[in-house]
């Protein structure tokens, strides 16, 4: 009987020394000295194929409604970094949450965003914060924005394939002054001065292309990130709830309030309205 029994269970500590150790820490960064974090996935004979399959609305099979659908932008010009961000949530065609906050404080110099699942942005832009912050302690300065966003690409990379669903930036100010990274669930890693990822993301890049100006001020910077996120909501129908607004400066970022994005829609229509006058 016994003999049957451990035939189809085993514990960690019944394995040797190695193998105890990946059941319990996950698969080994020597790079960074850190395991990646160790998940349980479905008993079946292809968990990646299951987890696709249910989790895609396009799938006869789909079960499982994950929260997305977003519009979140950044830009660099003279003043910085300009980060706006919506704050709906979905799930299907029922919209789960008005109040999500997209944007992700790593550190006093460094931010990230989530577009995708906000799960799995969540989760992983956090463990990039420890990482960050670990990065601090051992080497007494702070990380640049070009090595945050590379650990996080790394990191997601690891699990490429396992169903998880990002877009994020990562941005930031470091010894080498303002930087701007995108990165996604497959590990690809972009630096660029204009991103906007999301459902909305189509309708904000024709705002930010048509206003947008290296030498631009500041207080016009912040309205055209206003402006740019405002406009995606209106026209997708994932994205609305708020815009919520960052400057990144070399002292750091600031948070330049949340702006309802009805109150924004009569403020806008009153300006054209004068305008045609």
């Amino acid at each position: 009987m016994n003999k049957f029994v451990s035939k189809y269970s085993s514990s960690p500590l019944s394995l040797p020394q190695e193998e105890r150790f990946g059941q319990l820490c996950g698969k080994w960064d020597a790079a960074q000295q850190l395991a990646f974090p160790s998940f349980d996935v479905p008993a079946i004979h292809n968990p990646v194929d299951f987890l696709r399959n249910v989790t895609d609305e396009e799938s006869p099979e789909y079960k499982i409604k994950i929260q997305h659908g977003t519009t979140t932008l950044a830009f660099q010009f003279q003043g910085g970094v300009v980060v706006a961000v919506d704050s709906r949530a979905t799930m299907g065609n029922y919209i789960s949450s008005q109040t999500v906050k997209k944007v992700i404080e790593i550190n006093p110099y460094l931010l990230g965003t989530m577009a995708g699942g906000a799960a799995d942005c969540q989760y992983w832009e956090r463990e990039l914060g420890r990482r960050c912050r670990l990065h601090e302690l051992r080497n007494k300065e702070r990380i640049s924005v070009a090595a945050a966003s590379k650990l996080l690409a790394n990191m997601v990379y690891s699990y490429k394939g396992m169903g998880l669903s990002m877009g994020t930036m990562v941005t930031g100010w470091d010894k080498t002054g303002p930087n701007l990274f995108y990165v996604d669930s497959d590990g690809s890693r972009l630096k660029g001065d204009i991103f906007s990822v999301g459902s909305g993301s189509t309708f904000a890049y024709g705002v930010l292309d048509s206003g947008y100006d290296y030498d631009i001020s500041v207080k016009d910077a912040l309205e055209l990130g206003r402006r740019s996120i405002y406009h995606a909501t209106h026209r997708d129908a994932m994205s609305g709830g708020s815009v919520n607004l960052y400057h990144v400066t070399e002292n750091g970022w600031d948070y330049h309030g949340n702006h309802d994005v009805g109150e924004l829609h009569w403020e806008y229509q009153d300006e054209n309205a004068k305008g045609m006058q």
